[in-house]
C-alpha cells in the first residue's frame, strides 16, 4: 500500500461487496486502483449485517439490471467459492404461501423466474413439503422451490474480494472519508479528510450515501434511502432447524421475514423492513424484534426463540428507480454510478463488477495484468475442518489447539492470521468477523480480553487503544 501516491487511473469509493468486487475485478488489468472507506474497516456498512443469500434470481422483474445481475452472479459463486475460499452451500429456497387463494402469486413467481433464467423452478404441494421441511407451518399450502439458492457468509465474500484485490495491487485506504469530488482537466480530485488524490474514473459505490457521492460533482438524480432490518441470529444447536432457505410471499417492502441456517450452523430469522431518515441507525428494538418474530411464525413452527444469542440490524440502500443504478453520468464522463444495491445486491456483487469493468474500459484503455492471481487462501477456520485436519495442524501449530473463543470454537492459531495477514483485522469486530471470534453463546464474554491483547501487540498500542469498530 502505497499512501504517497496521489493520482491513480481509478478510484472506487466504498469497500463493501460491491466496491471490493469492482476492485477484485480491476486488479485483473494494469491500472492503478485505489478503494477509500471512511471505515476502518471492509464490509463495515450494508454488506456486513443482511440476510446473507445467494438468491436463485425468481424476484426480480423480467429485463432489469437486478434480474440479469443477480442471474449471473448465482451462477458465478460455485466458482468464486472455490478460488477465493469463500464458505458457501446450495441449500436451496422455498417461497411459502398459506392457502390455495396464494397459488397465483407463486405461479407468478415461477414464470417471472423462468422468463429471467432460473432453471429446476417448480412448485412442490404440502404432502412433499412436509418430507422436505417438517417444521414448515402447518398452514403452508404450497412452496415454490427454487435449488439454485444459496447461503454464504457475506463478511467472508467481501473481505475475500478485497485481500485477492490487495494482493493483485489495489490500494485501500481505510479511516479516510470522502468530503469533495471536482473534474478538472480530464481528471477528477478526490478530496478526503487526509488529503487529495486525482483519478481518471471515480467509481461510487458508497451504499446509502450513494446520492450524496453522486451530488458533490454530478447533478442531482436520485435518492437513496435506508431502510432498516432487524435479525434475530440463534445458536449453533438450532441450525437444522430447517435446511432450505424459508421465504414467505415478497411485497414491495421486500422478500419478507425468512428463515434460514447460515454457512455457521446458526439459525436466522429476518428481516423486518422499515424506511428510516437516519442513515447511520442500525439499532434493533423490541417492537422489530417481535414483529420478526410473529411474521417468522407465518411460515417456520417450532423455532427455539430461547436460544436467541444476538439480535442485529441492517441498512439497505434503496434506491428511487425501483432498479440498480449503474450508469456512467451523462455529463460527467468518467463518474460511474453503482447506487441502490439493494437485495438481490450481495447475490449480484460479482456480474455488477464485471458491468463496471465494462463501462471502465469505456474510459480507460484495460490491459490485462500479467502479475494477476486470481486464487485466494482464508483464514484457517477449524469449524470447516475434519477432526483429522485439525489434530494434524495442531501437531504443527499447537497455537491452532489453544482454544480463545471456547463458544464457538476459535483459536489463537485462527486470530492471529486474522490480524497478521492481507488487511488483516485492526479491530474487535474486525476479528469477529474473520474467525467467528465472538459471535458463539457468551458473544465475547470469555475471549474478548486475549483477543484485545493480541490486537494490542500487533497495533502497538495498550488495551485502551483496541477499538471495537470505526
Amino acid at each position: 500500500m502505497s499512501e504517497n501516491r496521489t493520482e491513480y487511473d481509478v478510484v472506487i469509493i466504498g469497500a463493501g461487496v460491491t466496491g471490493c468486487a469492482a476492485a477484485r475485478e480491476l486488479s485483473r488489468y494494469d491500472v492503478r486502483t485505489l478503494v477509500i472507506d471512511r471505515e476502518s474497516d471492509v464490509c463495515e456498512g450494508t454488506s456486513k449485517a443482511n440476510s446473507a443469500i445467494m438468491h436463485a434470481g425468481f424476484d426480480a422483474k423480467p429485463g432489469t439490471l437486478k434480474a440479469k445481475f443477480n442471474l449471473r452472479g448465482n451462477q458465478m459463486m460455485k466458482k468464486l467459492s472455490e478460488e477465493l475460499d469463500i464458505p458457501f452451500i446450495q441449500n436451496g429456497a422455498l417461497v411459502v404461501c398459506r392457502g390455495e387463494s396464494e397459488l397465483p402469486k407463486l405461479e407468478e413467481l415461477l414464470r417471472r423466474g423462468k422468463q429471467n433464467g432460473v432453471e429446476q423452478l417448480e412448485i412442490l404441494y404440502k404432502d412433499k413439503l412436509a418430507e422436505l421441511e417438517p417444521n414448515l407451518a402447518d398452514e403452508v399450502y404450497a412452496a415454490l422451490y427454487a435449488p439454485t439458492s444459496g447461503i454464504v457468509c457475506p463478511f467472508g465474500m467481501t473481505i475475500a474480494f478485497a485481500e485477492n484485490a490487495c494482493d493483485n495491487g489495489v490500494e485501500f485506504r481505510l479511516s479516510t472519508a470522502v468530503t469533495g469530488i471536482s473534474k478538472e482537466g480530464g481528471l477528477f480530485t478526490v478530496t478526503t479528510d487526509k488529503g487529495c488524490v486525482k483519478a481518471k474514473c471515480v467509481i461510487n459505490c458508497a451504499g446509502v450515501y450513494a446520492d450524496r457521492i453522486h451530488d458533490m460533482v454530478c447533478e442531482h438524480s436520485f435518492t437513496i434511502k435506508a431502510r432498516r432490518g432487524e435479525y434475530m441470529l440463534l445458536d449453533k444447536n438450532t441450525g437444522n432447524t430447517v435446511k432450505h432457505t424459508v421465504f414467505q410471499l415478497p411485497s414491495e417492502m421486500g422478500k419478507g421475514v425468512l428463515v434460514s441456517p447460515t454457512v455457521h450452523g446458526n439459525l436466522i430469522v429476518g428481516p423486518t423492513a422499515e424506511d428510516i431518515d437516519d442513515k447511520e441507525d442500525t439499532a434493533t428494538t423490541r417492537e422489530g424484534v417481535q414483529k420478526a418474530r410473529t411474521m417468522s411464525a407465518l411460515s417456520v413452527k417450532n423455532i427455539p426463540y430461547n436460544q436467541v444469542i444476538t439480535t442485529f440490524s441492517g441498512l439497505r440502500a434503496v434506491g428511487d428507480t425501483e432498479d440498480f443504478i449503474i450508469r456512467e453520468d451523462d455529463k460527467v464522463k468518467g463518474f460511474i454510478d453503482a447506487a441502490g444495491i439493494e437485495s438481490p445486491g450481495l447475490t449480484s456483487a460479482p456480474a455488477i463488477a464485471e458491468y463496471l469493468r465494462e463501462i471502465v474500459g469505456g474510459v480507460i484503455e484495460l490491459r490485462e495484468n500479467p502479475r494477476f492471481n486470481g486464487k485466494r487462501k482464508g483464514v484457517t477456520l477449524l469449524t470447516f475442518m475434519t477432526f483429522e485436519e485439525r489434530q494434524k495442524l495442531i501437531a504443527e501449530k499447537p497455537e491452532y489447539g489453544r482454544m480463545i473463543c471456547r463458544c464457538a470454537q476459535v483459536s489463537e492459531g485462527e486470530i492471529r492470521d486474522s490480524i497478521y495477514r492481507t488487511l488483516g483485522a485492526t479491530t474487535m469486530d474486525g476479528v469477529k468477523r474473520r474467525t467467528g471470534a465472538g459471535m458463539g453463546r457468551c458473544q465475547g464474554g470469555f475471549c474478548s480480553p486475549y483477543v484485545m491483547a493480541m490486537l494490542a501487540e500487533k497495533n502497538g498500542t495498550g488495551l485502551g487503544g483496541v477499538k471495537k469498530n470505526g
